[in-house]
């Protein structure tokens, strides 16, 4: 896949699909707040699996029942459709049950 750096159209364009993101410099960021510390860890490890899995890891942020996570594909220096596909997948999972 590629990873290329999107365009700020692209980005603008991507987030409309990703309404709990926001997006600051080269980064996309999501804070969900669970209903228990165990279900934001239960959480935290969903999403380090499918993170593992596409090789595209993101900066996770854990303070008591709400984690957050922040998006970036470091190594362009921007983002890229590593992390759009990754914030789809962390808000397919944020909605699942612990």
């Amino acid at each position: 896949m590629s990873t290329a750096q999107l365009t700020d159209e692209e980005i603008t364009a991507a987030l409309t699909d990703l309404p709990e993101w926001t997006r600051s410099g080269d980064s996309i960021t999501r804070t969900v707040e669970a209903a228990t510390f165990l279900a934001g860890i239960g959480l935290v490890t969903r999403v380090a699996t499918a993170a593992e899995a596409a090789d595209h890891h993101p900066d996770i942020d854990i303070r008591w029942r709400r984690v957050t996570f922040t998006l970036s594909t470091h190594s362009v220096g921007g983002l890229t459709r590593l992390d759009v596909l990754l914030a789809h997948e962390i808000d397919l999972l944020a909605g699942q049950s612990a």
